[in-house]
């Protein structure tokens, strides 16, 4: 069970960091979200930015209004308490096909002592929580990955991995949503677009442009080979 000993970082000029857990897991998660949704609905006086990670959130201040955000803690945590909780959904998973021949297949097997056939099996095997969207456009990290698959990212980075590349890096899983730089393991590809701007145009708006958002369930179905 994750740790949930909450402690407040300064973080430079105008800027706080509410340090949540030690460990990413299930009940720092909906904490993060019990508290983010708290601060959308009322933002406190002079708040620019949210910016959340697995287990912390930064929030940034207009440091003319907020000299010192360390002063308001008492503040922000009286509405994190007040705040309703966030329970952990119990929507239908994503299922989301996968090819799985990635480059890197064999390295995270030798690394962690496994046949390929054993690491697609167990990637596969996991219901994932989206636990956040990253570094690129609707980039989910995806968690909580099996332990015998965490695998230290490659050493050398390569300059372009292809949108819909499923990667491992260190204890997490996701997929590269567009093209660009990364140090991860690529396993494989999904069938189906994570990111796609023309989506963008349609009802839902900005919304539909991602396939994923925090705190969907996703399960790998494997397939051979890409559908017709």
């Amino acid at each position: 069970t994750a740790s949930t000993d909450m402690k407040w970082i300064p973080y430079g000029p105008g800027a706080i960091m509410l340090h949540i857990a030690d460990r990413l897991g299930e009940k720092a998660f909906l904490i993060s979200q019990r508290f983010i949704e708290e601060l959308e609905r009322h933002p406190p006086f002079g708040l620019l930015e949210i910016v959340p990670s697995f287990t912390r959130i930064l929030l940034e201040f207009d440091e003319r209004l907020v000299p010192n955000p360390m002063a308001i803690v008492p503040d922000l945590e009286l509405q994190l308490k007040r705040a309703p909780k966030v329970r952990a959904t119990k929507s239908s998973v994503k299922e989301i096909s996968a090819v799985y021949d990635g480059p890197d297949l064999e390295r995270v097997a030798e690394l962690n002592r496994l046949t390929v056939a054993e690491v697609c099996r167990r990637h596969a095997a996991v219901t994932y929580r989206v636990y956040m969207l990253g570094f690129s456009p609707g980039f989910p990290y995806l968690g909580l990955l099996d332990r015998r698959l965490h695998t230290p990212r490659l050493p050398t980075p390569r300059t372009a991995i292809t949108p819909g590349s499923i990667g491992i890096g260190g204890e997490h899983t996701g997929i590269y949503t567009v093209p660009s730089p990364g140090g991860w393991n690529i396993i494989g590809h999904v069938l189906e677009p994570i990111f796609d701007p023309g989506r963008g145009s349609s009802p839902d708006g900005e919304e539909a442009m991602f396939l994923l958002k925090p705190g969907d369930r996703v399960k790998f179905v494997p397939v051979k080979e890409k559908t017709q």
